[in-house]
């Protein structure tokens, strides 16, 4: 299993160059069944990451563009009157695919955000009616600008705690953008990124992941942590039991990647900020990221950790 996760890491460093904690968080994400929020300015590399991701792994890739005159029909799909046939007839939506990046989500109105509400929850699309399942692995990455504010509309806080983890790209240093232009000085790697995983065997991967041991001690550790976070008097809304389970399969997904059948507090520490971090309401209707990560950053100084073999016995 480590074998196939450094080959798929290493495929989608061609294109994208010194993020592997970003990418490593990202597939933790993906075998975690949950779904990522990036955060960060233009020209970073998001829609880029997306697509040598998915074209890393051999699945099938949709792409929206998220516009103020969007409908949820544009997501999710419709039906539309056929002359021929005297009948309406089913048009899917781009949400039928396997990785979805929803690009520039914080574009569209609340209306058409909440149309990917059961698309990500429950896996499926209900319209007219008639429920219809997405396919396995359905992985939506989201991105916004935190920067440019005017004609945008906020992710209310029930739609964040849906994103399994928030993370930003980060700007590279001096030696990373010299690689980029050395790597892109002839032409785009991703025109040429062969698949180096299947579709079947990223599922097998996804259940190696599900089978992962926590250990007792681990739950209460990850128990300690979100209790912490519901006590600090900077917040008003802490973390809820969705973020416990978030942060608990994301551990799970980690350990597998690196090869361990259990679940180490080192997983824990490297995940919390990523995936409990935007679930931290200070105010509503305000995004206080940076400050949310530095207070996560001390609840996890602050929670003793436990020493044990945590491997199942």
């Amino acid at each position: 299993m480590r074998e196939d996760i450094n080959k798929v890491l290493e495929n989608v460093g061609k294109v994208i160059i010194g993020k592997k904690d970003v990418l490593e968080k990202l597939l933790a994400g993906l075998l975690a069944d949950g779904h990522v929020l990036l955060e960060d300015v233009p020209g970073t590399g998001k829609t880029k990451l997306a697509k040598a991701l998915s074209a890393s792994l051999g699945v099938d890739f949709g792409r929206i563009q998220f516009t103020p005159d969007m409908l949820p029909a544009d997501i999710t799909g419709m039906h539309i009157y056929s002359r021929e046939t005297e009948q309406f007839e089913w048009k899917e939506g781009p949400v039928f695919t396997n990785i979805l990046l929803a690009d520039e989500i914080n574009r569209a109105t609340p209306r058409t955000q909440a149309g990917l509400l059961e698309c990500m929850e429950e896996r499926q699309v209900t319209v007219d009616g008639e429920t219809r399942k997405l396919a396995e692995p359905f992985f939506v990455i989201a991105t916004q600008n935190p920067v440019e504010t005017a004609g945008t509309f906020p992710l209310p806080e029930a739609q964040t705690d849906r994103f399994m983890m928030k993370l930003s790209m980060g700007l590279p240093d001096r030696e990373e953008e010299i690689r980029i232009l050395e790597t892109y000085r002839e032409k785009d790697p991703l025109l040429e990124l062969n698949a180096v995983m299947t579709c079947e065997e990223l599922i097998a991967v996804k259940r190696q992941a599900e089978k992962t041991y926590v250990h007792p001690l681990i739950n209460g550790y990850l128990a300690d942590i979100v209790l912490a976070t519901r006590k600090q008097e900077k917040v008003v809304m802490g973390v809820s039991p969705r973020g416990t389970l978030a942060l608990m399969r994301c551990c799970k997904a980690l350990a597998c990647m690196e090869g361990r059948d259990y679940v180490t507090p080192d997983d824990v520490k490297k995940l919390a900020p990523a995936v409990l971090a935007h679930r931290l309401v200070f105010s509503f209707g305000r995004s206080r990221q940076e400050e949310a990560v530095k207070l996560m950053e001390e609840i996890l100084k602050s929670v003793p950790v436990p020493v044990e073999d945590f491997s199942r016995r």
